[in-house]
């Protein structure tokens, strides 16, 4: 199934080459794995229930996550009817409608494909934005859905997680059992250790990069699909304004959720540190936004949007 979202080849080679490259580091990882706990078994056993976890729950870890929850349209009929509108003009199976009780104004989809997706927002979203700047946004999240990268962010962060277990597991291990290990066991759990922290960095830039674009291809196709480029530029606009005035302390829980949102939870545009940013700096997407906005002849560009 299609659908009448904007296609982006470029958004698909990145996510197949990213896919590739992380299936590598996979073989590797695995391997040290083995090693490291001397059994093949042991370590298909821990390694699926982990990766069938994240892929079939995701969606439910991560609206609990949030403190969101399904809401019935007789709670939020506007919401619900924007949704409806949105899926039918782009062919899309409608997903699971969630609210999260939190001020921070932001939304996410997740699922690990389109027929099982939900699109979660937060009440301090539908209180700020015009109806117009919400329809940008949830086509946004729309978008994510319909392009499959919410799948392959959940797939690719797979082995990122796992490392990152392995990363924990071996430095606890290392504090609490370091007396009783031979020389040759200690070289080899170095080994895996340095190889589990490895794997963790190079999956961190991968999916950061892949992250970045993404976010630049659900704004187009959010844009060309409601030919309202302006209204999702104002909603940007005050989301990131908006979040940068709550502070940071406030924003750290929520962080550790930021490939997923709309605007990231930062409450700043990044420095250097863009380079390892989930989303592309304000002003990049708002200046794609702006040649979309020409191209379609929109009368109010996105600066003057709201």
């Amino acid at each position: 199934m299609r659908s009448r979202f904007h296609s982006d080849r470029r958004l698909t080679v990145r996510m197949g080459l990213t896919l590739f490259l992380l299936g590598l580091l996979y073989v590797g990882f695995v391997a040290a794995l083995i090693v490291l706990l001397r059994s093949w078994v042991l370590v298909a056993v821990l390694v699926g229930a982990l990766f069938v976890a994240q892929f079939w729950f995701s969606d439910r870890i991560a609206v609990f996550a949030m403190r969101g929850r399904p809401v019935a349209r007789e709670e939020y009929p506007e919401l619900h009817a924007v949704v409806d509108r949105l899926c039918a003009l782009a062919d899309l199976p409608r997903p699971v409608v969630a609210v999260s009780a939190m001020d921070m104004p932001n939304a996410f989809a997740t699922g690990r494909s389109p027929d099982h997706a939900v699109v979660c927002v937060t009440t301090g979203l539908l209180r700020r934005l015009e109806p117009a700047e919400l329809e940008g946004v949830l086509a946004h999240e729309l978008s994510h859905v319909a392009h499959k990268d919410v799948a392959v962010i959940t797939v690719a962060s797979f082995l990122g997680v796992v490392a990152g277990l392995v990363v924990r597991f071996a430095f606890y291990s290392q504090i609490f059992g370091g007396g009783r290990r031979d020389q040759n066991t200690a070289i080899v759990f170095a080994a895996v250790l340095g190889v589990s922290a490895a794997v963790y960095a190079l999956s961190f830039l991968l999916i950061r990069a892949l992250s970045r674009y993404r976010e630049l291809a659900a704004d187009r196709a959010a844009a060309l699909l409601t030919g309202r480029p302006s209204a999702l530029a104002a909603a940007l606009t005050k989301v990131s304004r908006e979040i940068a005035r709550i502070p940071t302390k406030d924003l750290r829980t929520a962080q550790a959720f930021n490939a997923f949102y709309f605007t990231p939870a930062t409450g700043r545009e990044p420095g250097i540190e863009r380079f390892f940013s989930t989303h592309p700096p304000l002003g990049q997407r708002l200046e794609q936004l702006g040649r979309i906005s020409l191209e379609l002849g929109e009368a109010a560009g996105p600066g003057k949007a709201g």
